[in-house]
């Protein structure tokens, strides 16, 4: 998949993800590549960054697989956040569904 394509739905992943639960970065990275094919280290700024927008709190947590996990909880304004891009996402991909239908020749 191209990588441009991934990189501008990275950042909604992590936040619909977040939404239902609070969840570590290799969780996400886990559950993310099972769907897409990500990098490791394409998370971990991303997570820096929404959490200094106030998007995210962190929290450590003890872990019985080695030392304690920290631990990423979606903010209020986060939510808020996430029904925007969701809300535009939609627009969006309504938008590229109809090109290709016009687009497109079905022989």
């Amino acid at each position: 998949m191209n990588v441009q394509f991934k990189k501008g739905v990275l950042e909604l992943c992590v936040l619909v993800l977040l939404d239902k639960q609070d969840r570590y970065g290799y969780e996400l990275v886990q559950k993310i590549s099972d769907q897409i094919a990500i990098s490791e280290g394409s998370v971990y700024p991303l997570l820096r960054r929404l959490t200094k927008e106030g998007y995210f709190t962190t929290y450590l947590k003890e872990s019985t697989e080695g030392p304690s996990r920290k631990y990423y909880a979606l903010t209020e304004e986060g939510r808020i956040y996430l029904q925007e891009l969701l809300a535009d996402w939609q627009k969006f991909t309504d938008g590229v569904n109809q090109l290709i239908k016009e687009g497109v020749r079905n022989e």
